[in-house]
């Protein structure tokens, strides 16, 4: 740590690795999801089709992490067949 600016750790340099070690999970709680710290539950969009999809995601919670890119696929498909049926006037 850098005696003369305790707050920029090593020599000056603006880098705070005190800071960077905690990770996110050691920031103050803003009320925002943190980056890594897991699923929350999403908030209704007003569509079912697009709330079902997304609750797909609570699918990550217990999954290993070799299988999360196959549920965020899976999800994404969901949500861009949506999208594309909205653009085609499908109700």
């Amino acid at each position: 740590m850098n005696e003369e600016y305790p707050d920029q750790g090593i020599e000056g340099h603006g880098h705070n690795l005190e800071a960077e070690r905690a990770g996110p999970a050691a920031a103050p709680d803003s009320g925002e999801p943190r980056p890594g710290a897991g699923p929350t539950s999403v908030p209704p969009t007003g569509d079912d089709r697009v709330d079902a999809a997304l609750a797909g995601l609570s699918r990550l919670a217990g999954a290993p992490a070799d299988e999360h890119v196959a549920v965020l696929e899976e999800v994404h498909g969901r949500l861009r067949d949506i999208l594309g049926e909205v653009n085609e006037g499908t109700p």
